[in-house]
């Protein structure tokens, strides 16, 4: 299967967040790090879907 990866704009979309609370996410533990792409940044499109599923659960466990 091949990996995609996606660029902030994307994951902003999908997770309804924008930058400055991604990368404070990040820098807190709490949000997937990024993969270097030269000057860009990009995340495995698995590790987001991994991320929304986690906040599903947590709050069907609440």
């Amino acid at each position: 299967m091949t990996e995609r990866l996606l660029r902030l704009e994307s994951v902003e979309d999908r997770i309804g967040l924008k930058k400055s609370k991604i990368y404070d996410m990040i820098g807190r533990g709490q949000f997937p790090r990024p993969v270097k792409l030269g000057a860009c940044n990009a995340w495995p499109e698995n590790e987001i879907l991994a991320w929304i599923a986690d906040r599903v659960k947590e709050r069907e466990a609440a």
